[in-house]
């Protein structure tokens, strides 16, 4: 049976993001006529109005878990603002960058770095595939195992190591070098964010110490 107050609490983030994504880029540009823009709102949210649908379908729960945004660890609601600061200041930039024609970038540029992000949305997708206990918030599930196979058994955070592309690759996107600056930001952060997830999960989830001890590596295979 279809879980009508789901389907429409997932509708409408989606809607609100999209809404306060388009005030974040068209305001400061000045105008709507900003390609860029409008390139990166095709590229994030089509895959994610496409991704909502098969979470829906095939699992409510995980989409359940990835609509629930309320963060019980302190050490994470710090790591929230930051990156709420950094997003908001990264797509402002962009659009005061386009409206005065600060810096652009090459054509070539823009399409490799959209490439590269749709090629990190789809490992993204994949990390949900593979873990149906991801949460937005660092918390562990009543019944939950530790996932050791896939993009599990490279890295132990691939879900991190995507959205570092993915968010790296975004300004490039939105042809704004100084807001690619911004977002370098984003893997001081997750560093954070990692050293005080694996202390819950150490704690709380049966079988992860002996997975990092399998998995060496947090987010790049060979280096960390």
């Amino acid at each position: 049976m279809m879980d009508t107050k789901l389907f429409f609490q997932a509708l409408g983030k989606i809607l609100i993001g999209l809404i306060i994504v388009m005030l974040l880029l068209f305001v400061p540009a000045g105008t709507l006529n900003y390609f860029n823009g409008w390139l990166f709102i095709a590229l994030l949210f089509i895959p994610m109005f496409i991704a909502g649908i098969i979470m829906f379908v095939k699992s409510p729960e995980l989409l359940k878990r990835r609509l629930n945004g309320k963060e019980e660890e302190n050490e994470q609601k710090i790591v929230i603002v930051i990156s709420g600061i950094m997003f908001l200041s990264a797509f402002i930039i962009a659009g005061l960058n386009f409206r005065f024609g600060w810096f652009k970038l090459s054509q070539t540029i823009v399409a490799i770095a959209s490439i590269i992000f749709l090629i990190s949305y789809i490992m993204y997708g994949e990390v949900l595939r593979e873990n149906v206990y991801l949460s937005r918030t660092v918390e562990v599930s009543e019944n939950q195992k530790v996932v050791d196979s896939g993009l599990y058994g490279i890295v132990r955070h691939p879900m991190y190591t995507s959205t570092i592309i993915l968010f790296l690759s975004m300004p490039l996107v939105l042809n704004s070098i100084f807001s690619f600056a911004i977002m370098l930001i984003y893997p001081i952060v997750i560093i954070f964010r990692i050293k005080n997830e694996e202390k819950v999960l150490e704690n709380e989830l049966e079988g992860y110490k002996t997975y990092k001890e399998k998995v060496k590596y947090k987010i790049i295979p060979f280096i960390w």
